[in-house]
């Protein structure tokens, strides 16, 4: 029989199962003093703990029909997507790497930056307590890793962090103001401790390229100018996911443009 369509299944499912988790962090993380543990799963609107026919990824949503089952409050659009997001990830991350450690060193990672997504878009902070350990899993993940060695990645964290540590600063001394902040800083060393330095060039480019065009947007539905303020951290997380799954094509386009360049 074959077992790579059992993985596939099995992998979309522990990834919904695992997305659901991610939204109590997204959640409570940012808050001071929250548990992501304590207390167990309950309505956000009227505290009413959930039962275990309420807690089924996607499908109790939509029984459900999005709304609570005790106060009918309406419930946020987040959590299935977030759920479908981290099932989506999962079954592209073990279709990729198998059922290896690779694979299980990048799940981790994926579910790390869908959650630094969404608590980024709502408050503007990614949390250190995700960041930090991720740069140490990172550069350990390496010493497991076929695909990256632990100099790669550690040049890749050094890189990382610097690089826009040394924007950051460039930024302040023109501007006389912050921006960027150094939660984004951490999240480009993590990248570069699991991805590798070799990641950086694009994960900048495509990230402040699309960061840019985002910004501008906003600008001009907002107008308030030089005064818009978007978070970063969500570019530089989809930019390290594409180049994740699709790495070798993008070296592939890289040396295509070189090629054509030296025969100008």
């Amino acid at each position: 029989m074959d077992l790579e369509p059992l993985l596939l299944i099995f992998a979309l499912l522990l990834g919904a199962v695992v997305g659901s988790f991610l939204n109590v962090v997204i959640l409570r993380l940012p808050k001071e003093e929250g548990s992501i543990i304590f207390p167990a799963s309950h309505c956000p609107s009227c505290s009413t703990p959930l039962g275990w026919y309420e807690n089924i990824p996607l499908l109790s949503y939509l029984f459900l029909r999005g709304k609570c089952g005790h106060c009918k409050t309406k419930i946020s659009m987040q959590y299935p997507v977030v759920e479908l997001l981290m099932a989506l990830l999962s079954g592209a991350v073990f279709a990729e790497f198998g059922l290896t450690l690779t694979a299980a060193g990048y799940f981790i990672f994926t579910a790390a930056l869908l959650v630094i997504i969404f608590i980024d878009i709502h408050h503007q902070i990614i949390p250190d307590s995700i960041s930090l350990p991720g740069i140490v899993l990172g550069f350990l993940f390496s010493f497991f890793n076929p695909n990256l060695s632990w100099l790669d990645s550690l040049i890749g964290i050094a890189a990382g962090g610097g690089v826009l540590y040394a924007i950051a600063v460039l930024y302040y001394i023109l501007r006389k103001q912050e921006g960027m902040g150094g939660g984004d800083i951490k999240l480009l060393a993590m990248i570069g401790g699991f991805l590798g330095w070799q990641s950086l060039l694009f994960v900048i480019f495509f990230s402040s390229f699309t960061g840019a065009v985002v910004g501008i947007a906003a600008m001009v539905q907002q107008k308030k100018g030089g005064a818009t303020r978007i978070p970063f951290g969500p570019f530089l997380a989809i930019a390290s996911m594409i180049f994740l799954f699709f790495r070798t094509e993008i070296f592939h386009l890289f040396q295509l443009y070189l090629e054509a360049n030296m025969q100008l």
